[in-house]
């Protein structure tokens, strides 16, 4: 891992120095997209997420596949695609997959342009310069520097054991590509974060999701709107690790956690029997407890006391209203 120092030369080279790229941004930007989604005042994600929502998308083969970040899509009414060259063409969502947080868009009429290809994220090392390609009213295109390969785990039941984090930040970064030195999608842009150095001091950057997490599953997604197999438990829980404890900040309405009488202060302490001292255990020990639908127990403490509730856990697509379009 590159020191603070070294990361941010290594993020201030990238933003002012030539990029050693042997693709042509021009021959690419036509496979860059803006995604417009419109969602439901009344769906479970309105509130965090907007009722319109905007990003970056990429075209990956010639059918109109276009890889996105998944969050944008949730209970999407309808998809509008802004083509580079000003063409505004319907969508429809063909895929979503909660585990990497991947979402896939189908354009009903074709792009006229060739797709990006998908390449080997797993040889992006830190302190490599890549490129960040995002549409035009979302920034556009610009260099970026590897500054971590690390887990990253989420206050939403959402891990990954391995992500990509770069500098300098950017704030439009939703679905935004991220591309080698050939031009090849090696991931997809997901948030904005204070830590990418992850060094104990601020150092704001993005993480994208690495591609080689879609390749497994593309087929799926692209055939059944998901990855195939048992779909992982979902609780509703949102939390916070404060000193190698898991405390619940929020608790989704209706969801399986609210219901069965997880609140806001609880502290996490097992899964069933497993301890657990982190948000990465705790979503270990939860996905390992079967298939959704099955029985959790939480023991918990609350009130000085030690508690065990047991909850009957869901998929989390069956949470969210309307069902993904496809």
């Amino acid at each position: 891992m590159p020191s603070l120092i070294t990361a941010a030369w290594g993020a201030w080279g990238a933003a002012n120095l030539p990029a050693r790229n042997t693709f042509s941004a021009e021959d690419s930007a036509g496979a860059i997209v803006k995604l417009g989604v419109r969602v439901p005042a009344g769906a479970r994600t309105a509130e965090t997420l907007g009722t319109e929502r905007e990003g970056t998308g990429v075209l990956i083969d010639a059918a109109g596949h276009i890889l996105t970040i998944g969050y944008l899509l949730l209970e999407a009414q309808s998809i509008l695609v802004v083509a580079a060259d000003g063409r505004v063409l319907p969508a429809v969502v063909a895929g979503f997959d909660h585990a990497t947080g991947i979402g896939l868009v189908r354009a009903v009429q074709s792009l006229d342009h060739p797709p990006i290809a998908i390449g080997d994220s797993s040889v992006a090392r830190e302190l490599n310069t890549v490129t960040v390609a995002a549409h035009a009213g979302a920034g556009g295109w610009s260099n970026a520097c590897v500054v971590n390969r690390r887990p990253f785990t989420g206050w939403w039941e959402y891990a990954l054991d391995d992500a990509i984090f770069t500098a300098p930040s950017r704030d439009q970064h939703s679905g935004a590509a991220l591309l080698d030195e050939q031009g090849q999608l090696i991931g997809i842009g997901s948030l904005w974060v204070g830590d990418a150095s992850d060094r104990g001091a601020a150092f704001p950057g993005n993480m994208f999701v690495p591609t080689d997490l879609l390749l497994p599953i593309l087929g799926d997604l692209k055939t059944l709107g998901r990855r195939s197999g048992p779909a992982r438990p979902w609780l509703g829980i949102y939390s916070e690790e404060v000193r190698q404890h898991v405390v619940v900040t929020q608790t989704l309405a209706d969801s399986p956690a609210q219901m069965g009488g997880i609140a806001r202060g609880d502290v996490i302490l097992a899964v069933g029997n497993q301890p657990i001292g982190s948000q990465g255990e705790f979503y270990q020990a939860l996905w390992a407890s079967g298939a959704a639908g099955s029985k959790i127990a939480l023991q918990i403490w609350r009130d000085k006391a030690v508690r065990e509730i047991h909850l009957k856990s869901i998929d989390r697509m069956q949470y969210l209203r309307p069902a993904l379009q496809s």
